[in-house]
């Protein structure tokens, strides 16, 4: 018998984890908020979700995503978004954007993709199908449908981003005139875009199917799907 074998056999925890907790009493968070996750949504292992999150329909959050609604609460993902390996979501107290007479400190549309160590802070709000790159920062802004940040960007300072506009890599949109004088996503950004987002809203069953808590004999999981949040 292999020593990998052996290791498989003897692993002392559980290596497919997550912490999901409501959040802590504080002068400015009063009151105690589970997470709301989607049954068919994937939370992967080695990430954190806390406090007033709701997590809509098909919702992958890769392995070491932190979720943090203890400060700036509530913070709302919409279907089929993915949030890929390192994203951190948090926002400051007391700053809230309205979405249909709602407020929240994050609202994230459906559709959107969270590259690779990016970092969505509240106040902010992003609508559908857009594209936030490789270890951006979104801070204090509106972000419109179909906007495409490009890797290594800043878009802060309380800037709406128009629709389907590009924010070229390294950028930092701090101003309502930079913001106004970006151009449209090229085709070659929104196919990428576009197949990111194909790729991603396989992992929710696929890995429910691998990692799920409810297993069948063959050693695969059999989680059910309940009916949509409320």
């Amino acid at each position: 018998m292999s020593r990998f074998m052996n290791l498989q056999g003897i692993y002392p925890f559980n290596i497919y984890a997550a912490f999901i907790s409501p959040n802590p009493l504080t002068s400015f968070a009063p009151y105690s908020y589970y997470p709301r996750i989607h049954s068919s949504s994937f939370v992967g292992p080695f990430s954190s979700i806390i406090g007033a999150v709701t997590i809509d329909e098909n919702v992958f959050i890769a392995p070491n995503v932190s979720i943090r609604a203890d400060e700036g609460y509530p913070f709302y993902i919409g279907k089929n978004t993915n949030l890929q390996d390192g994203v951190i979501l948090h926002g400051l107290k007391d700053e809230r954007v309205k979405v249909q007479n709602k407020l929240y400190s994050i609202f994230i549309g459906n559709g959107v993709s969270c590259a690779h160590g990016s970092t969505i802070h509240g106040p902010c709000y992003i609508e559908d199908n857009c594209f936030i790159g490789f270890n951006s920062i979104v801070f204090n802004a509106h972000l419109k449908e179909g906007v495409y940040v490009s890797s290594n960007s800043v878009v802060t300072n309380g800037v709406t981003i128009p629709k389907n506009s590009f924010v070229p890599p390294g950028a930092s949109i701090d101003s309502q005139e930079k913001a106004n004088a970006l151009k449209p996503v090229p085709p070659d950004k929104e196919a990428f875009a576009q197949e990111v987002k194909r790729v991603n809203e396989e992992f929710p069953p696929s890995y429910s199917l691998l990692l799920g808590l409810r297993r069948c004999s063959c050693g695969l999981a059999c989680d059910e799907i309940r009916k949509p949040l409320p």
